[in-house]
């Protein structure tokens, strides 16, 4: 969701060579109005409906997750899942209330004011009701077993801990030991909070009605696209692995929960009436916001396109776009207001990152738009730096490499030089959907991968699109998904 924020701009400027390459290394962590076929009342903006309290943390939410994602079919079925759970539970009186974040990411969490929050990435995973209740009777376990509150208590316990011992003890090493402990105090805590959710989910759903296998599949299917991903032990890193218990953990125990209210299959799952709910939301980045293709990142919305060297895979995130290549090579676009009066040379020496040298640095011009480009070394990372004059905006193209070689730093600048305006055809990019589809009889995950347009392992991705394992195949007659413009 790139929204070029400047926020990389202080980060620079205190952080070594090497810090920087890390965080391009692991800047892909994790754990839009769709056209309906018949149109629709307009929901009534969720902010106006909520207490004056939560209504400054809603904003930041949506702030960080692309905004609001209208869905009406979804958002409908949501609130009429989550009335029907609250009946179920302990607390009838909490109330409950659905927000769809415009987010590719795979996330779904609550306030304590009861608002639940699922990105439509998300969404893409779930196959049925029974798994949507799931989802959401988990976020429900965490308002009602107090988890968020019961965090921030111990946050702000900790805080108060060791700013006592650092100024009463003059031990500032000891304050800072005690926060580390925390830290570690409270990992702990949130993968037992995680699992305490599952159970509570898990038995919320079974009491409502719903299918309390649907937290087991839906789990799995988390696990199939992390692998996918590469997200175990990669992107997500150590402090997502360090915070949250392992998926096959967590359905180990759901599975084990499930048993103790009834047989797998022993109720329905509403597959059919969640996926024609579910058809036809944006998958993967919304245009509006940049899209990947390959290793080219274009942004219809503000009108330009590069494309990063040979072998990059590159992830857009909310801040910037970064890009893994091989032999441990970097790459990070981000965007900064350098005054119109200050020249681009004058910026790249600036001090905004280390080890630059200042004998590097030279004026280009980029298919007619004002340039600078430099190098900066450091004892394990070396880096060639453009920053581009484009309308109001400076861009900085960022490229790491231990290794910056003449063939290396030769690929590099064939990137930089891709960097260009967009024409009107290629502004003219479509979102990719989910679509649904009735399997026939002949019908294998290898036909349904012919139709995912999709960059590479159609066949993995829609397998973990609809929750098939390894050898599992598409029933004929039933609806499936797949992605398509």
């Amino acid at each position: 969701m790139f929204r070029f924020t400047g926020a990389w701009e202080g980060y620079c400027r205190t952080a070594g060579p090497a810090t920087i390459a890390l965080a391009l290394s692991l800047a892909g962590c994790a754990t839009a109005p769709d056209p309906l076929p018949t149109p629709l009342p307009t929901p009534v903006p969720t902010e106006s409906r909520l207490p004056p309290l939560t209504s400054r943390d809603h904003q930041r939410i949506l702030a960080a997750f692309g905004g609001e994602y209208s869905a009406p079919n979804l958002e409908r079925l949501g609130a009429e899942i989550l009335e029907r759970l609250a009946a179920a539970s302990d607390r009838p009186e909490q109330r409950y209330r659905l927000t769809l974040l415009n987010s590719a990411t795979i996330n779904a969490f609550a306030l304590p004011s009861g608002q639940i929050y699922v990105t439509r990435g998300m969404l893409a995973l779930i196959n049925d009701v029974s798994e949507f209740a799931a989802v959401l009777g988990h976020e429900m376990a965490h308002v009602s077993a107090r988890h968020a509150s019961q965090r921030e208590d111990r946050v702000r316990t900790s805080e108060l801990v060791a700013v006592m011992r650092a100024r009463l003890l003059n031990d500032t090493a000891g304050a800072e030991a005690r926060r580390a402990e925390a830290r570690v105090s409270l990992a702990g805590f949130s993968r037992a909070q995680e699992l305490e959710a599952d159970a509570i989910g898990v038995a919320l759903i079974a009491k409502a009605g719903y299918d309390p296998y649907g937290a087991s599949r839906f789990l799995q299917s988390m696990d199939r696209n992390a692998a996918l991903r590469g997200a175990r032990g990669g992107e997500e890193g150590p402090d997502f692995l360090a915070s949250h218990p392992s998926t096959p953990e967590r359905i180990r125990q759901a599975v084990l929960s499930a048993r103790q209210f009834t047989a797998p299959d022993g109720r329905p799952r509403d597959s059919e009436r969640f996926l024609r709910a579910v058809e036809g939301i944006t998958f993967a980045e919304d245009p509006r916001q940049g899209v990947v293709r390959g290793r080219t990142f274009i942004h219809p919305r503000l009108g330009f396109t590069v494309t990063a060297p040979e072998g990059f895979t590159l992830e857009n995130s909310r801040s910037a776009v970064t890009g893994l290549g091989p032999n441990d090579m970097a790459i990070r676009l981000d965007v900064v207001r350098v005054p119109a009066s200050q020249s681009l040379t004058t910026y790249l020496a600036s001090g905004w990152i280390d080890g630059l040298a200042e004998d590097t640095v030279e004026q280009v011009n980029v298919n007619g738009f004002q340039g600078a480009t430099a190098v900066a070394r450091g004892s394990d990372w070396s880096f060639r730096i453009m920053v581009i004059r484009f309308g109001s905006e400076v861009y900085r193209l960022i490229y790491a490499a231990r290794d910056l070689s003449g063939e290396v730093d030769g690929s590099f600048r064939a990137s930089m030089n891709s960097f260009r305006r967009l024409t009107s055809e290629e502004a003219a990019i479509r979102p990719l959907r989910v679509r649904v589809l009735r399997a026939g009889e002949g019908d294998t995950v290898e036909t349904f991968a012919r139709r995912m347009q999709v960059p590479d392992r159609a066949e993995e991705r829609f397998r973990a699109l609809n929750g098939l394992g390894p050898t599992d195949q598409p029933r004929g007659g039933e609806l499936v998904k797949y992605v398509a413009e």
